[in-house]
């Protein structure tokens, strides 16, 4: 094959970014579009998708031009998307509404509805999902009651992959297997929809997209989309999958023993498994892998990056000026800060659920939580702790899946926080085991840029892809006297929680903001 390049793009929460790498996973550039989220109450959060899908284009565009490399010497391109965003299309293909995003948890009386026709418990042992409000499912029946003129005229419900994917040449609606599992009607044994979860939905088949497996080729991008993107109509266009199976292989965890933290918006816990699985204890998810026929054990937070980017933008004015005036990262100078506070940060717990607790606590009522407070803290001790209480979140969500007996031997950290040496070392403290940080970050983009590699013939299969493009950069081991500190601080994390929960605080606070239109 002549071809020496591949493009892979995730289209993320709060932005879109584009890679062009060879066939080695050395980057060559990539292009970013920031973007953002609205928010029409409490608990809802949508997203333009015609918006997102431009934001696609123009970031391959932008790394095609960076690159210098030539246009026909790319053998192909796929998709990282973010998963769980509804999205209501008419016969035409058209969205009718604003997309549903995966933060939002709007739905609480639908999956009351949900639980009275099917137990939570039967739920998950089809779905190997928790029944709770993060799911398409909920959010399906939530127009039908509160939308019956979107319902009306809804020919498919699909999710951002797939929208993205018929938008740059695909000729149908086509989902992945690790998506598909992410409306709450698929039954993940049977690796089909489950018609009694269709029948509780008011959804038929049709209505649904085609699921095929990821790195399947689907045809060529079109004229439209090559005059966006500055690639050239045609180029082979393949299924990527959803954004932390992206990034799964991204990380190379394509092996048993092998498992990501991912840190963005939100936060992930991803394992790898050579065969279907259930908890038992019906906590952490369990997927599809994007190797066809293998899975993934997750745990998620809806609320993790995008906390520490609520302080950047709603506390840290002044942090913010002085990186304006020093010509550098705002993020930059707040590692400085926090890098002279103690770990700990002088017992100030914050917990990080902005949008709902999800793994290991499955509350959506939850909010975020500052703890601890007094005269002496300050904005560089504020900053540590979010930082902090992204991290123990994830800790709490890696201890549950470990109770499960999961073969975990690697941890690879990815995502954006990995630029931090601070940040980096605080996982593997906060964790207490080593982390593996990873030559290339964006595990996500890679990860489609490896599926549209298998697509476009360059790899025999993922394995073979993740193993030629996929490095390793350091390694973080504990430091044991700071992870002592950060056990007990993780107790009384977990104390904190369980406090304001038992006490009827989250639940309290949830009603107020939802009487009130918060």
């Amino acid at each position: 094959m002549s071809q020496k390049y591949l493009v892979g793009i995730d289209i993320g929460t709060t932005g879109a970014k584009a890679l062009v790498t060879d066939l080695e996973g050395r980057v060559l550039a990539s292009g970013y579009k920031e973007y953002g989220c609205t928010f029409p109450r409490a608990n809802q959060v949508e997203q333009d998708v015609e918006m997102l899908t431009a934001s696609s284009m123009e970031t391959c565009r932008i790394a095609l031009e960076q690159s210098g490399v030539d246009p026909a010497d790319v053998a192909g391109i796929s998709f990282s998307a973010q998963r769980c965003c509804t999205i209501f299309v008419d016969e035409a293909g058209t969205p009718l509404r604003p997309m549903i995003s995966w933060q939002d948890n709007r739905p609480t009386a639908e999956v009351e509805e949900i639980g009275t026709k099917i137990s939570a418990d039967d739920f998950y042992d089809r779905t190997a999902m928790t029944l709770n409000t993060t799911w398409m499912i909920g959010k399906i029946l939530w127009v039908q009651r509160n939308e019956p003129e979107v319902w009306s005229r809804t020919a498919k419900i699909v999710q951002l992959h797939d929208y993205v994917l018929k938008a740059w040449g695909a000729g149908d609606f086509y989902d992945d297997p690790s998506d598909s599992g992410y409306y709450g009607l698929r039954n993940m044994a049977a690796r089909d929809w489950d018609d009694e979860l269709l029948e509780i939905a008011g959804v038929s088949r049709e209505q649904l997209p085609t699921v095929t497996p990821s790195s399947t080729r689907i045809g060529g991008i079109s004229a439209e989309a090559a005059a966006q993107s500055g690639l050239l109509e045609g180029t082979p266009l393949s299924i990527g999958a959803g954004d932390q199976n992206c990034a799964a292989v991204g990380a190379g965890v394509v092996e048993p023993g092998t498992a990501l933290v991912s840190i963005g918006t939100a936060a992930a816990v991803a394992a790898f498994l050579d065969h279907s699985y259930l908890d038992p204890s019906r906590t952490n998810i369990v997927i599809n892998h994007a190797i066809d026929g293998r899975w993934q054990l997750e745990g998620y937070q809806a609320a993790a990056g995008g906390v520490y980017r609520w302080f950047r933008d709603e506390v840290a004015a002044e942090e913010r000026l002085e990186a304006e005036q020093l010509g550098c990262d705002v993020y930059s100078l707040l590692d400085k800060r926090i890098a002279e506070v103690p770990a700990g940060s002088g017992g100030v717990i914050t917990i990080p659920h902005f949008a709902g607790a999800a793994t290991p606590r499955w509350n959506p009522d939850c909010r975020g939580y500052i703890c601890g407070l007094s005269f002496a803290t300050d904005r560089k001790a504020l900053a540590r702790s979010i930082v902090e209480g992204i991290t123990l979140a994830v800790r709490d969500m890696l201890d549950s899946m470990l109770a499960c007996g999961t073969d975990v031997r690697t941890v690879r950290i990815l995502g954006g926080p990995t630029r931090s040496e601070v940040w980096n070392q605080m996982q593997a403290d906060i964790y207490g085991r080593p982390v593996d940080t990873l030559a290339v970050p964006d595990a996500a983009p890679l990860g489609a840029a490896i599926l549209a590699g298998v697509g476009a013939g360059v790899f025999t299969d993922i394995v073979d892809g993740a193993h030629r493009m996929v490095q390793t950069n350091r390694t973080y081991t504990p430091d044991p006297e700071t992870a002592a500190i950060y056990q007990k601080i993780f107790d009384i994390y977990q104390k904190t929680y369980e406090s304001l929960e038992d006490g009827g605080a989250l639940s309290a606070i949830a009603k107020f903001q939802a009487e009130n239109n918060h």
